[in-house]
């Protein structure tokens, strides 16, 4: 079944229509997924039966702050159910605006657009008080993701970052005392490497080659972690696992030049997905993560 029959009425009671059919929706790494047909028209549906209480809740506060940002397309939220604000909900749900991807008939128009809207949303959303962080917590795909308010970015990145994803990641019997140690003296230094200068602005978290859609000759941004950062995190997530259009971070920073230190940040940018995936997936992420280690130490 492409929907679970328990969403059926959930959905038609807090949507006011009635379902026509529902299709099955693959390649979620999180959740299930489904594009559900309304009278109405069409909507995305996600869901996770043991989803963590906030999951959807966060994402849906992330997705409204991007919108409101107004620099990228960003899907409207059309309704949420989460036990953090209704324990009587049996299913956790997320309904969004349905997008229906097309590709751009100017591939080179898309990418100039996309990252012309990336360059704004930077560039426009300061963070309240000059601060790093969050006012609530969030997740990274399904972990939890700490965002105190810290008016220092290496005292974030360190502290909201690396530091609980390391405890985790030996929790999990992913360090070895090697590994171990290098993580610790990069941590311990970090001061010394990722000072850049640049304000907190909002960043999407989880920028990578999933989690936007082509829509003609616009990006539309979906599955977002937001928080307010330097924004060199943010670039350095996007050229961590590729996918993006040929000379995107160029044409970002047409719009938005980057500092000329960034390519020396990057991979200690990169260390925390880096951690995030060697837990989730194992040790074929653990050389990476060594060698950014040895980069920044040896």
């Amino acid at each position: 079944m492409a929907l679970p029959s328990e969403l059926y009425d959930i959905l038609e009671g807090r949507l006011g229509t009635t379902i026509r059919h529902a299709t099955a929706i693959g390649g979620g790494m999180v959740n299930k997924a489904a594009k559900v047909v309304t009278v109405d028209g069409p909507v995305f549906v996600k869901w996770k039966p043991d989803a963590a209480p906030g999951m959807f809740e966060s994402e849906a506060e992330g997705l409204e702050r991007l919108r409101a940002a107004g620099a990228l397309r960003v899907p409207e939220i059309v309704s949420v159910g989460d036990v953090a604000d209704d324990p009587s909900v049996e299913l956790p749900y997320l309904a969004l605006e349905w997008i229906q991807p097309e590709e751009p008939h100017r591939p080179r128009k898309f990418a100039e657009n996309f990252a012309a809207g990336l360059a704004l949303l930077h560039r426009k959303s300061v963070s309240p008080d000059c601060a790093f962080g969050l006012e609530r917590d969030n997740f990274l795909g399904r972990r939890a993701q700490s965002n105190k308010w810290t008016t220092d970015w290496p005292a974030f990145y360190r502290d909201q970052r690396l530091l609980p994803m390391v405890a985790l990641a030996q929790s999990k019997g992913r360090l070895n005392p090697e590994r171990e140690r290098l993580l610790h003296k990069v941590i311990d230094n970090i001061d010394r490497w990722l000072l850049s200068g640049e304000p907190a602005c909002l960043v999407h978290g989880d920028l990578w080659s999933g989690n936007f859609l082509t829509v003609g000759e616009t990006a539309a941004i979906v599955d977002p972690a937001v928080y307010y950062a330097d924004r060199e995190v943010e670039i350095a997530y996007v050229q961590l696992f590729g996918g993006f259009p040929p000379g995107f971070v160029d044409l970002y920073s047409s719009h938005y030049p980057l500092d000329k230190g960034y390519l020396e940040r990057r991979p200690l940018l990169q260390l925390y997905p880096l951690l995030v995936h060697l837990i989730s997936f194992g040790e074929s992420y653990g050389p990476n993560v060594d060698a950014v280690c040895r980069r920044y130490i040896e």
